[in-house]
């Protein structure tokens, strides 16, 4: 009896400590600084958000330290992460499409060059709101207002250069008007624009429709028209469903601080693919009417540079660079 205690003994000691291996291996981070180059309550913040809450939910990451640092695209905050983390394995930062347009736009010395590209998480078509109250009551009456009067038709959006403001000028000049014309009103983040169209402060707005969409669902807002290649309710139609032929969306990822050694890219990047490939980051996606954009590596850094040089090419074309 004593010698089969033993042994009950020694397997649950063995069990455990298969455990708690178990548990330490899939416990990718102690902790994670996550930068995001943008006030609380955009796309970037969100993004940041859920990936803290699955990687936590599912033990990937055992703590978050979050930084918001908005402005200009995120080329405010952009020097700061790359001069504060440089060389850290334990930090990321969120961006996209819009920090592209932005640096370029703005012309500054430290762009997405200056970063380590981890993964490509997520992608939506953009949407053009309007006040609930306002007079303007679908995408027609929009293009028929921007039309007429560019200037007297003022559009929320991210900061200057970014998806938004590129949306707005390629629609300007599918209009046969000049992008120089518009009206743009550029905001560091998600919140802001959205209270500017909140209070009728502009004619309309234009940004991801995860940003928008509890306002559009609560009634405050109208949604007039997507800008991907497909409706995303049976009701919204796309730009190219009211004549204009533009299309385009806006991606967001995760990258890391420049100098990082390449098995800490590696292990940023299994994090992200370990996530991605849980059922509640599927749920999440489903849940913020995100794209599955996923990315990774060598890949996402080709992505990038191709986007980067198309990016510029467009922001060229339309006069904004």
């Amino acid at each position: 009896m004593t010698g089969r205690r033993h042994l009950l003994a020694v397997a649950a000691g063995l069990l455990a400590a298969a455990t708690a291996g178990e548990a330490h291996a899939q416990q990718r981070l102690a902790n994670l600084y996550m930068f995001i180059p943008a006030g609380p309550g955009g796309g970037w913040d969100g993004l940041g958000r859920a990936i803290e809450q699955v990687a936590r939910q599912a033990g990937l990451v055992g703590s978050f330290q979050f930084e918001n640092v908005g402005g200009a695209g995120g080329s405010v905050g952009l020097p700061r992460f790359v001069g504060q983390r440089r060389g850290r394995p334990d930090a990321l930062m969120v961006a996209g499409s819009i920090m592209v347009g932005a640096t370029l736009t703005n012309k500054t010395p430290i762009g997405m060059k200056d970063v380590t590209p981890i993964a490509r998480m997520t992608e939506e078509g953009g949407v053009i709101v309007v006040p609930a109250s306002s007079d303007i009551k679908d995408i027609r009456g929009f293009l028929d207002a921007l039309k007429a009067n560019p200037g007297g038709t003022s559009v929320a959006g991210g900061s200057a250069g970014g998806t938004d403001h590129i949306t707005l000028g390629l629609i300007l000049k599918a209009l046969g008007r000049s992008a120089k014309e518009g009206s743009y009103v550029a905001f560091a983040g998600g919140g802001p624009a959205q209270a500017a169209v909140l209070g009728a402060q502009v004619k309309a707005g234009i940004s991801g429709l995860s940003e928008f969409a509890e306002q559009i669902k609560s009634g405050r807002m109208r949604a007039l028209a997507t800008t991907g290649d497909a409706r995303a309710e049976p009701g919204l139609p796309t730009l190219k469903d009211a004549g204009i032929d533009v299309v385009i969306s806006n991606w967001r990822g995760v990258f890391a601080p420049p100098g990082i050694r390449p098995d800490a890219r590696e292990k940023l990047v299994a994090l992200m693919t370990e996530l991605h490939a849980l059922p509640a980051w599927k749920e999440m996606l489903k849940t913020r009417d995100w794209g599955d954009a996923f990315l990774t590596g060598e890949a996402f850094s080709a992505f990038l540079a191709q986007d980067v040089t198309q990016t510029e090419a467009v922001l060229k074309e339309i006069g904004l660079a």
